[in-house]
């Protein structure tokens, strides 16, 4: 029955897509960016990039030998003023290089569509263009391409639904783009030998959904691509509820999608693959939505990667008054930042400013054990249990109480009529829990 409580669960904050008529606008005009060495999941990069040099968009300027890392490329062509380290806004220090604009926006020779003959050419070129997951997770797509040996994927999950308040870029990303994130999935499925792929879709975007049927017709994919409308809850978007509710299958308690034989991409992504396949530039560019209480013009953007966040604001009309909060991301799951100096990274696709008003954080009061965070919670969890546990530093409680199922989709805190602090806790509670497992390998690797 835990199936069932997946496919139900969740909650219906306002959905506020102001912005889902709004075409995307191209901006270009940045005097400076400031990109981040860091802005996937795994290893960060090394600058290859020095003080004084001369780069152009697409150059390579950082990369890591690891496997669990994507490199990073030059949005702008200009002068590098600055390798140095700055506080990232997850507030960790990351090493940023700085570029100053010349205005001319100049591609690098090394942009060239790649040449695939085969499935690991195919990788390998996907690694090259630093893709990773663009619906936030910002997991190296090449690494989710190359699952154990014994779980290959059997169908591809396509992320459309954009269950986050206020976030349209991928809405009109279906809109002006359907027929290239058709084509991406065409190429993904041949070149990973992907028999089946279903576009998971929210049922209030059926004109998208329309489209990207269309689209498919047109390609002549439709016995092999299918588009499937799902309940608009948040967060039908995670991707452990989406695999369930368009599979059927479900991801065991510690487990990854390539488990259960799936491959889940953001339709962002797919989109990024066939323009990577056919131009051969890498990701140096993000689509955004800008919105909230003290934006005077709400809108859908495209910018360079390491656009300052105020600079973006200024090129599309400014603040109706000075912002009390500003979130990196949706209001469920984004980061809010305490300034806002710092450059836009791959994984970001909204930037939301509020006013006084709308930024005010309610005070915590004690618990009245109602169980609402239980009832709609996606994963079958105990929010207020795990909370209770983390402020208790409570280890066995927090492994009793699954706390690292938890996705930290927000829908506990929204819905608790006492305001806890509930994502706040549980978020402690895991990294309690990552801690004491590193203090355990440490213990028995000092005695090996």
């Amino acid at each position: 029955m835990i199936h069932n409580l997946i496919m139900r669960r969740g909650v219906h904050p306002d959905a506020s897509k102001n912005t889902s008529e709004l075409p995307t606008i191209r901006l270009e005009s940045f005097a400076k960016v400031q990109i981040p060495m860091s802005m996937h999941i795994g290893a960060p990069c090394a600058p290859c990039a020095s003080v004084g040099d001369q780069v152009s968009v697409g150059q390579k300027i950082g990369d890591s030998p690891a496997f669990m890392s994507a490199p990073i490329h030059a949005s702008i062509s200009g002068k590098v003023t600055a390798v140095k380290k700055v506080v990232s806004s997850s507030g960790s220090s990351v090493e940023v290089v700085e570029i100053e604009s010349d205005g001319l926006n100049t591609i690098h020779d090394s942009v060239k569509p790649p040449v695939i003959e085969s499935r690991a050419d195919f990788i390998k070129a996907i690694r090259e263009s630093g893709l990773v997951g663009l619906g936030g997770a910002s997991f190296p797509t090449h690494v989710k391409m190359s699952p154990p040996p014994g779980k290959e994927p059997d169908i591809l999950v396509i992320n459309a639904a954009e269950c986050e308040p206020f976030i349209t870029a991928d809405y009109r990303h279906i809109l002006e783009h359907a027929d290239e994130i058709i084509e991406g999935i065409i190429s993904t499925m041949n070149w990973l030998g992907i028999p089946k792929t279903v576009i998971g879709i929210e049922d209030n975007k059926k004109d998208a959904a329309g489209l990207l049927r269309f689209q498919i017709g047109k390609s002549g994919a439709s016995d092999s691509i299918r588009v499937k409308l799902l309940k608009t809850i948040y967060p039908q978007g995670a991707e452990k509820p989406l695999i369930f509710n368009t599979t059927g299958r479900k991801v065991p308690t510690g487990g990854l999608p390539h488990d259960v034989h799936v491959m889940v991409l953001n339709v962002a992504t797919v989109r990024y693959v066939a323009r990577y396949l056919k131009t051969g530039m890498p990701l140096v560019r993000k689509h955004l939505t800008i919105d909230g209480s003290a934006v005077a013009r709400p809108c859908n953007v495209t910018a360079p990667i390491g656009s300052f966040i105020m600079d973006i604001v200024d090129q599309i009309g400014g603040v109706k008054q000075s912002p009390a909060k500003v979130i990196m991301g949706g209001p469920m799951m984004g980061v809010a930042m305490d300034r806002d100096n710092v450059g836009i990274l791959k994984a970001n696709n909204a930037i939301l400013l509020f006013d006084a008003n709308d930024a005010a954080i309610p005070e915590e009061s004690p618990c009245i054990r109602c169980s609402k965070c239980i009832d709609v919670c996606p994963m079958n969890l105990m929010p207020t249990g795990i909370d209770a546990a983390a402020r208790a530093k409570d280890l066995e409680d927090l492994v009793r109480f699954n706390t690292m199922d938890c996705i930290e989709c927000g829908c506990c805190s929204y819905i608790c009529p006492a305001k806890r602090y509930l994502v706040q806790g549980i978020r402690m509670g895991k990294q309690l829990l990552r801690d004491s497992e590193a203090k355990k390998k440490a213990a028995v690797k000092g005695e090996q």
